[in-house]
């Protein structure tokens, strides 16, 4: 996924080694990308490089902040909305994003996940996974708070679950992955409906 419409070539210094970073992380991960792939690659000088970013984990954290703004800020929140009027479709339409996301041939799963996972919870690009993936969830939350779905908090972490999921099984090869989470979304959706548990 490119981060700009011009060419590496004729974007700031800046900007350049954050759109190459992005392409290397998101693909390989942290600590499989060197400084010197990343200085060759952007095609600045060390100086330059190290003018911008005083390490690899401030780079990694700018592209993970990247990240956060692009694809799930700026693509699959937006583009649910934008796809049904209703709280409740909504949520459900983030599968349907994920859907297409999982077919294309460039699917790179989820880099927070990866990240987590590749550096551990401790490490502080860890930690700021552990942030992002917490401000999914959170709107997440607020989608069900505007359907009144109960327990928000609760149906937040479990709809997370089947968010992340879905994401791992199509990295293993499951094309289908994301409709089918789709279905047990509805089923959570049910559950969590006020006159559900009411009636339960």
């Amino acid at each position: 996924m490119i981060t700009s419409t011009e060419t590496p070539e004729r974007l700031d210094t800046h900007t350049r080694i954050l759109v190459t970073a992005y392409d290397l992380f998101s693909h390989r991960g942290i600590r499989d990308v060197g400084v010197d792939e990343l200085i060759r690659e952007s095609g600045v000088a060390k100086a330059t490089f190290y003018r911008h970013f005083a390490s690899k984990d401030e780079l990694a954290l700018a592209f993970l902040r990247r990240r956060d703004e692009l694809w799930m800020m700026g693509s699959v929140v937006p583009e649910a909305k934008r796809r049904a009027r209703e709280p409740e479709e909504q949520l459900l339409a983030i599968f349907d994003v994920y859907d297409e996301w999982f077919q294309h041939d460039d699917f790179e799963a989820c880099s927070f996940v990866k990240v987590l996972l590749e550096m551990g919870a401790d490490h502080p690009l860890g930690k700021a996974s552990i942030e992002y993936l917490g401000k999914i969830r959170q709107h997440v939350r607020i989608l069900a708070d505007e359907a009144g779905l109960s327990d928000s908090e609760s149906f937040a972490r479990s709809w997370h679950i089947l968010m992340k999921g879905s994401i791992i099984s199509a990295a293993e090869g499951d094309l289908l992955a994301a409709r089918r989470a789709r279905k047990m979304a509805g089923w959570l959706i049910a559950d969590h409906r006020p006159h559900t548990r009411q009636d339960s």
